[in-house]
């Protein structure tokens, strides 16, 4: 699946993580972090660290574990999210959204919407109808809540800031309609999920 967006945005699945994937990738994640995210990682925010938590992802759907989902402008990956669906026995009906991040250079062209919309695309495809995320960014928040995602709460002091201040998470879900002709909960594929994009 992609789709063009204005500004020369394209966001697209990545069925398989190759070597330029995988550096692009992890620019976009030291990027967030120096820029203050809050997205399980603490300063100084090396290369060799963004590197190896990307090829642990490129495993991950490999083993088909996760969906990994990019926004791609002329200058490579400008941004990112995961679909994690290697959940327990008793939740085959649900997935976890992670690492929603987008580089600095690319916020604000409409990169965060269309990479949820196309990552609760990908959900249906699979099956899910349940998605669940949490974040620590003001500004996602509201992304979040335009996309129609619920607001559950908010844990104070869940996590920390990369410069080590505590900081609050709020967590979020989302109800999706099954798609036709799907048994939700199966995580079959569907041609969606199958395509190397």
């Amino acid at each position: 699946m992609s789709n063009t967006l204005p500004c020369t945005l394209e966001v697209r699945r990545l069925a398989a993580v190759g070597e330029r994937e995988l550096a692009e990738l992890a620019d976009v994640l030291v990027d967030c972090v120096e820029g203050g995210a809050s997205v399980s990682f603490m300063l100084p925010m090396t290369r060799a660290k963004a590197l190896a938590f990307w090829r642990k992802v490129a495993d991950g759907v490999a083993r088909g574990e996760r969906t990994l989902i990019v926004a791609e402008d002329d200058a490579g990956i400008a941004g990112t999210v995961q679909l994690v669906h290697d959940l327990p026995e008793n939740q085959p009906h649900r997935a976890d959204l992670a690492k929603m991040l987008v580089h600095r250079r690319a916020r604000r062209r409409g990169a965060g919407e269309a990479l949820m919309r196309a990552a609760e695309a990908a959900a249906r495809a699979l099956g899910k109808t349940l998605l669940v995320l949490d974040t620590a960014d003001a500004g996602a928040v509201r992304l979040y809540a335009r996309c129609g995602w619920i607001e559950c709460g908010t844990v104070p002091r869940y996590a920390l800031m990369p410069d080590g201040a505590p900081c609050a998470t709020t967590f979020f879900y989302r109800e999706l309609a099954s798609c036709p002709g799907q048994n939700p909960g199966t995580g079959s594929p569907s041609s969606f999920a199958r395509a190397n994009t």
